[in-house]
């Protein structure tokens, strides 16, 4: 298990005690830029590339000790270096991309400037042809295809980000197809999906604004008609049922953006409990393999 900085890294002992065996690789640090003018529109890309060339070899390294890795953002531009990495260590993958947005802007498209919206952008083989050269990039090659990414949970996407999903055919279920469908069929359809793509091991990409904001307050760009926490809990507890979860991340908590202690408490105990499921602690109850109970 891999921990970057993060309010969720003093929960490891509940880690332990649903039964994982965890290994705490330690916080990253990363390189500051403090001149780190735009580029174009492009926020902090020298800041932002470097620190995903170090967490990309830092999952490596962990995806070669043979361990499904947790990685603990941080906003969701990390997850450029998390897939990456993840990627480099074990061929072609299949992602799991819960989120409000689409995070597939690109520096072209963006009216923000802000990286946080683009990661998916500079994963794909299909967008390469679309991204400018950028400052501290020069490192990262694509690794995933579009055909092998899932949305879950979308709810605010751009103009841009529109078309590049619909053009490229990626799989997306927005908040409108979860809530004609529901989140059963929904996960039914995602793992179907997955499986008939030869099974690869799967990139969990999860931002706590995928959440409903009265749920998950303490983050960045909260949206309003999120999923509920049965329904995002669900999420996880499925894609561990696959037996191919092989990383995770888990963004965007922020305890500064939230307006009352409570509001943090609810987000970062909501956070903890999706990774609890993707690490199998069920809420119907678990008990270790070796349990024997006890005789009179």
């Amino acid at each position: 298990m891999l921990i970057c900085v993060s309010p969720l890294s003093y929960h490891l002992t509940e880690f332990v005690s649903a039964g994982c065996e965890v290994k705490d690789y330690g916080n990253l640090t990363f390189e500051e830029f403090p001149d780190d003018e735009p580029v174009g529109r492009v926020k902090n890309a020298r800041a932002v590339g470097s620190a995903n060339q170090r967490l990309s070899e830092a999952v490596k390294a962990v995806k070669k000790d043979g361990h499904t890795t947790a990685m603990l953002g941080g906003d969701h531009s990390l997850g450029i270096g998390s897939i990456h990495g993840h990627s480099a260590a074990v061929g072609k993958l299949s992602v799991v991309w819960v989120d409000a947005h689409s995070d597939i802007n690109t520096p072209l498209t963006s009216s923000t400037g802000n990286m946080h919206g683009q990661p998916v952008s500079f994963l794909l083989h299909e967008l390469q042809s679309k991204l400018p050269a950028l400052p501290n990039f020069s490192w990262l090659k694509p690794c995933l295809s579009a055909k092998d990414l899932v949305y879950i949970g979308l709810r605010d996407v751009d103009p841009g980000e529109h078309y590049f999903l619909k053009f490229l055919g990626v799989k997306v279920f927005s908040m409108t197809e979860v809530d004609r469908l529901g989140i059963g069929k929904v996960m039914e359809e995602t793992c179907d999906y997955l499986c008939t793509r030869g099974n690869k091991p799967i990139h969990l990409s999860y931002d706590v604004d995928a959440i409903d904001p009265t749920v998950t307050p303490a983050t960045g760009t909260p949206v309003v008609g999120g999923l509920t926490y049965r329904d995002g809990i669900y999420i996880t507890e499925q894609i561990r049922h696959t037996g191919l979860l092989s990383a995770v991340d888990m963004v965007e908590v922020n305890p500064l953006r939230a307006q009352t202690e409570e509001g943090v408490r609810s987000t970062v105990s909501t956070a903890v409990d999706l990774l609890l499921g993707c690490f199998g602690r069920l809420r119907e109850g678990n008990h270790p393999q070796d349990y024997v109970p006890p005789e009179p």
